[in-house]
């Protein structure tokens, strides 16, 4: 089992930067792919970005390529999120999560995840 808490996060102008960061404690951290996901108002919650157990690999979703970047420094027992160009659709509670799955395809989906964080807000004013 692994416990999962994020920070990192705050309210920020449009265009600006925030890094998101998720320090996990318990089992063996390097076991977990991670993931990041968001959940807006009246939304459901969606798949940002995941990362592949050593972290050579990574997956960001179509919104947010080009401006999120995962990592992770596993002699830390931390995943990261660096967001920048922030926009006010970014504006959510922001989880980390993690699968004992292999990384793939399947990442994206929630319910590959068994473990999450109790999220961070983020809010992008305009």
């Amino acid at each position: 089992q692994v416990q999962l808490v994020e920070s990192g996060g705050g309210l920020v102008q449009a265009g600006g930067s925030l890094r998101l960061s998720c320090a996990a404690s318990g089992r063996t951290f390097s076991v977990y792919t991670m993931g990041w996901f968001r959940q807006a108002p009246g939304k459901e919650r969606e798949f940002v970005a995941a990362i592949s157990r050593s972290g050579i690999s990574t997956y960001h979703a179509d919104s947010v390529k080009g401006r999120f970047t995962i990592s992770r420094d596993n002699a830390k027992n931390t995943v990261y999120l660096q967001m920048n160009s922030l926009k006010p659709e970014d504006t959510a509670i922001y989880y980390c999560a993690a699968s004992g799955s292999s990384y793939g395809p399947q990442i994206k989906r929630t319910t590959e995840y068994a473990y999450w964080g109790q999220g961070t807000q983020v809010t992008v004013s305009s």
